[in-house]
């Protein structure tokens, strides 16, 4: 192979084994990276597997167990310590299969198809968790960028009037105090800033939990912040966390049953072949075992009535998750609408209000009606009307987002 053939083959391997740089992701991409690195969903996969598996032996005969054994053997008397001395002395080789009644291993299988089901519906609520925490967190990370870039913004556009305190005040036009306000003002916008800056790096870190992607960023718009109360409600039936109920209810009912099977006989059968000196003959047995449930009213009934106790328990726990999920969802609705309304109306006055206020003081400390405290003012509520409409913006995102993934349709 020639030099530039070996080079061209080195290039190629590094370029098919260097991993790709993971580049910003779009809420959706979030979401699905969320489900194919989160541990918990494959923590949630290997339970589900392992109950799937073991369905497979439930209901089942048990192993049949072999014995090996020596009857008779005298220890005292003329043929104490003589195997073949005695005709009833025998070596014996046996084996034997229990029967557990059919109520038994159907309530064994019923309860391994419940097992099933409970870790798959359980997986489902995984996969709600995981997709709302990378969800919020990518929200997070969104509006924490957006409002630095909003109060960048605000600070160039107010760095001019910082440079022109002091020579309002050398001409006289402003008392020498003022010369202080705009450091002030620039120390406070400047903490804000820091508080942002770290609000940005804690959703960043918070998105790289749920992705695995260690340096995350986000990019794209936000999803959509509309949601439809009725199609919610009325999926509330199917929601994954019922359906655990379901399942528990399944599983609960199958222990009823066991429980309840208990009080029926089950039975074993026994064959063995016994090997003696020839001079006597070898000789077989056989037999039957039968549990005999004598005593139920100390033994199995107890047992009933507790798996009857547990199997309500679950009844009462299901409708108390129902009613939680129902009236949840009533008030994340309401804190929404909340939400919804001052986003609009710092969006639809309080922002355009600002805006005006420190375009009259500005074209007012041009013409000299102003003073320099008054434009710095007016301009700090500015940035904090800009500030306040992104922060309810992404309230109200959070919110969406929150009521789509805790309350609408299982994700695939």
């Amino acid at each position: 192979m020639s030099a530039r053939r070996s080079w061209l083959a080195i290039l190629a391997a590094a370029c098919v084994t260097t991993p790709a740089v993971a580049g910003p992701l779009t809420y959706e991409e979030a979401l699905a990276r969320a489900r194919q690195t989160a541990p918990a969903l494959a923590a949630a996969d290997l339970k589900a597997r392992a109950a799937r598996s073991s369905a497979v032996a439930a209901g089942r005969l048990p192993d049949p167990q072999l014995r090996f054994g020596v009857e008779n053997y005298p220890i005292s008397g003329p043929m104490a310590g003589r195997f073949g001395a005695d005709e009833m002395t025998m070596a014996t080789v046996g084996v034997m299969q229990e029967f557990p009644n059919a109520g038994r291993r159907r309530a064994e299988a019923a309860g391994a198809r419940a097992d099933v089901a409970m870790a798959e519906a359980q997986r489902a609520v995984t996969t709600r968790e995981v997709q709302l925490g990378a969800a919020l967190a990518w929200i997070d990370l969104h509006y924490a960028q957006s409002r630095l870039t909003a109060l960048d913004a605000i600070l160039r556009q107010i760095e001019p009037i910082w440079r022109s305190a002091p020579a309002g005040v050398a001409s006289g036009a402003d008392r020498p105090a003022m010369a202080l306000a705009p450091i002030r003002a620039r120390a406070a916008l400047q903490d804000q800033r820091d508080g942002l800056a770290a609000a940005a790096e804690r959703a960043k870190a918070e998105l790289s939990r749920w992705t695995g992607d260690p340096d995350p960023a986000v990019a794209g718009p936000p999803p959509s912040l509309d949601i439809e109360p009725a199609s919610l409600r009325a999926g509330l039936e199917a929601h994954s966390t019922l359906r655990a109920y379901d399942s528990a209810r399944s599983r609960a009912q199958a222990d009823v049953d066991a429980a309840r099977a208990a009080k029926r006989p089950d039975f074993a059968l026994e064959a063995s072949y016994g090997r003696r000196d020839p001079m006597f003959g070898d000789m077989v047995s056989a037999g039957v075992t039968v549990r005999l449930p004598l005593f139920a009213g100390q033994r199995q009934d107890p047992l009933i009535a507790a798996r009857r106790a547990d199997a309500a328990r679950v009844d009462a726990e299901a409708e108390v998750a129902r009613r939680s999920l129902r009236a949840g969802l009533d008030g994340d609705l309401a804190d929404h609408l909340m939400h919804h309304e001052h986003w609009m109306r710092s969006k639809d006055v309080v922002l355009p209000a600002a805006q005006r206020q420190a375009d009259l003081e500005t074209a007012s400390y041009g013409a000299g009606r102003a003073g320099l405290g008054d434009v710095l003012q007016a301009f700090t509520e500015l940035a904090e009307a800009r500030l306040t409409l992104l922060e309810r913006e992404a309230a109200v995102a959070r919110d969406a987002v929150r009521i789509t993934l805790t309350y609408g349709a299982d994700a695939p």
